[in-house]
């Protein structure tokens, strides 16, 4: 049996080397759903799969079964697994899912995804938890989404509404008012542009200003109107987990499992974009790191388990930029003063497979990835490129 603490499971060794037969009757049972973790993660080795198709791959799982108020958990081999799995009726199962954390993910917004990607953010606001007030008049955010550029971002995400726990609520009109002139700005360079928002209204007017992605906190699920304007757009979209909304979504955090709680979550969020008309291959999944009723006990585990997600079959982004479990951590009470802490919590993602990373410090993380991806997967970054 596994034993659970705050920070996540911890495997008993006797359990986790096979996968044990005594977990058959109750595996067999409908309404089951099973879960898969890559482990091992490195580059290509044999007997292994790819991950998502990019650099990295796994020869080993953590398989993990859920159903009746009952988690089992173990960890086995890909041959083990799939020989488990066809004894018991699970092999269908686990095939799909051994094919959605396999299978190479398509360019997104223009950008191949066989090594990570850098996110620029842009906070046109006066009341951002980082950066409040520092780029809310055009001309400075245009200026630092130029500079962001430069420094190795390929997108650049505008945000004109706060959305940091408690943060107040902001009209679309005003919403709008603030990022309109930016994104024009930006995108009339020939600089790939994604806004941030929950209303449709926004997206609508962002849109045709010359973004090219939309970034909802939401997940499409702020505003009845935002799924039909992502899939009459045709442009991909970020879709974050979160539970209620900025001003309370801190308040009583409860989870069953958190990392399966938002596994389940974005799963059925892809399923109403498909029946909208926005397939897998436009969506990027973002598990939403301090949102939703997610305290520091629910942030480490979602990111020791990460590499679970991509089981969903779409790319993955995290946004851990200077958040706040980084300051409970280290101690860094000022956003600004949490830059190392942001960069190590961000290759711990891309070590896990992450596609997009969103950061405020574009120019130090880009330095930490040239290092990273030339000791783990051996891809040395161009100069420039």
């Amino acid at each position: 049996m596994t034993t659970q603490t705050d920070h996540g499971p911890r495997f008993d060794a006797a359990r986790a080397v096979s996968l044990s037969d005594d977990v058959a009757p109750w595996a067999a049972r409908p309404g089951l759903r099973p879960y898969l973790r890559p482990l091992g993660l490195a580059d290509a080795a044999p007997d292994a799969l790819p991950l998502a198709g990019g650099p990295l791959s796994f020869d080993r799982v953590e398989l993990i079964l859920r159903g009746d108020g009952r988690l089992e958990r173990a960890v086995a081999d890909l041959v083990t697994l799939r020989r488990w799995a066809a004894r018991h009726g699970l092999g269908a199962a686990i095939e799909d899912r051994l094919d959605r954390l396999s299978r190479p993910r398509p360019a997104f917004a223009g950008l191949d995804l066989d090594r990570p990607r850098l996110m620029g953010i842009v906070n046109v606001t006066p009341d951002s938890f980082s950066d409040g007030g520092d780029f809310a008049e055009a001309g400075r955010a245009v200026a630092h989404g130029l500079a962001l550029a430069e420094a190795g971002a390929e997108v650049l995400d505008i945000g004109g509404e706060s959305t940091r726990p408690g943060s107040a609520p902001v009209s679309p009109e005003a919403e709008i008012a603030r990022i309109e002139p930016v994104i024009r700005d930006l995108a009339n360079r020939g600089l790939t542009v994604s806004v941030d928002t929950r209303h449709a209204a926004v997206m609508e007017a962002a849109l045709a200003a010359g973004a090219r992605i939309v970034n909802d906190v939401t997940g499409l699920t702020g505003d009845p109107a935002s799924l039909g304007v992502v899939a009459r757009a045709g442009c991909p979209v970020v879709l974050m987990h979160i539970r209620g909304e900025p001003r309370t979504m801190q308040q009583n955090p409860v989870y069953d499992d958190v990392l399966l709680d938002v596994f389940d979550w974005l799963e059925e969020r892809i399923a109403a974009c498909a029946a909208a008309g926005i397939p897998p291959g436009r969506i990027a999944v973002d598990p939403g790191i301090g949102f939703g009723k997610k305290s520091l006990t629910h942030n480490l585990p979602l990111l020791r388990g990460l590499s679970l997600l991509h089981g969903l079959g779409c790319a993955v982004l995290l946004g851990v930029s200077r958040k706040r479990f980084i300051g409970t951590l280290s101690g860094a009470a000022d956003p600004k003063e949490r830059v190392s802490g942001s960069i190590a919590a961000g290759l711990y993602g891309v070590a896990q497979g992450v596609q997009i990373l969103r950061v405020h410090d574009v120019a130090e993380t880009r330095q930490a990835l040239a290092v990273w991806s030339a000791l783990q997967v051996g891809t040395e970054l161009e100069a420039g490129d």
